[in-house]
């Protein structure tokens, strides 16, 4: 008999993502991403009074990097404590920035309203990924461009949730959010409606004052981590920390008792036809 591909439970999957993305502090972690946003915007060559749309935003890293560029941002996400960090963010900057809450693959935004829609590490963790990417497509003018930064799944963030999935497997059919960091799947999910992709490896240096050091910080503040070990028995969590441990030790460049991790990402440019 011919296999039949599983089909996920996108609604469940999406409840999971918000339980995950709201529980810990992610701002405490993606404050820290700030120069991925910074470098993003100069590749996107973003121009002074453009309309730029920060897709699954989190704290507002592009978002506020749009704004330095004097940019007209509106800054979205579906976890209102992270849009609240961002507001922060922006009004001790001093920025204007308009937030609002909002789900990636349903933005309530009409048909070619921005210049440039842009996400980093945000849109790529939607479930339904021909939805989200066809939702920035619309809200894009022709000529407009997307800006990604996505994880790669051969670089740090990919072989981690490469561990969490093996100790606690994602649902059947689910499609894993590091396949935006790889080429072939950004042309199956951009390639019929744009002008080009460019898409840049780059690193982003995880810097943190020793392996044990991230680790805390990790599992207390990211949301993926702390909810996955909180649904393992106590010998399971061990064992999930301890492979995190070993993969810090495979990568780390530090030979002071530091960690410094290079966190392999693509950064992409879409030109909207």
């Amino acid at each position: 008999m011919p296999m039949t591909e599983t089909m996920p439970d996108l609604a469940s999957l999406k409840a999971r993502q918000h339980d995950a993305w709201s529980a810990g502090d992610y701002a405490v972690v993606g404050s820290t991403l700030q120069i991925v946003g910074e470098q993003l915007c100069e590749a996107l060559d973003l121009r002074p009074g453009q309309r730029v749309l920060d897709v699954a935003a989190g704290n507002g890293n592009v978002s506020l990097a749009a704004a330095r560029r004097w940019c007209e941002v509106t800054s979205t996400d579906f976890v209102p404590a992270l849009l609240a960090r961002g507001q922060a963010r922006a009004t001790a900057d001093g920025f204007n920035i308009a937030f609002r809450e909002a789900d990636a693959e349903a933005l309530p935004f009409t048909d070619a309203s921005f210049d440039a829609v842009v996400s980093t590490y945000g849109v790529m963790f939607t479930p339904d990924q021909e939805k989200a990417a066809a939702e920035m497509l619309r809200v894009c003018r022709p000529g407009g461009k997307i800006g990604l930064a996505n994880w790669t799944p051969q670089g740090f963030v990919g072989q981690m949730f490469r561990i969490l999935g093996q100790h606690l497997p994602p649902p059947a059919g689910a499609k894993s959010p590091a396949l935006w960091g790889t080429c072939e799947r950004l042309a199956e999910l951009f390639g019929a409606s744009v002008g080009s992709i460019q898409a840049e490896p780059r690193n982003f240096m995880f810097r943190y004052r020793s392996p044990a050091h991230f680790l805390v910080v990790f599992t207390t503040y990211y949301g993926p981590i702390v909810k996955a070990l909180a649904a393992l028995e106590k010998e399971q969590r061990q064992s999930l920390l301890a492979d995190l441990e070993g993969l810090i030790s495979r990568l780390n460049r530090a030979c002071d008792g530091v960690m410094v991790v290079p966190g392999e990402y693509l950064e992409v440019v879409i030109v909207r036809n």
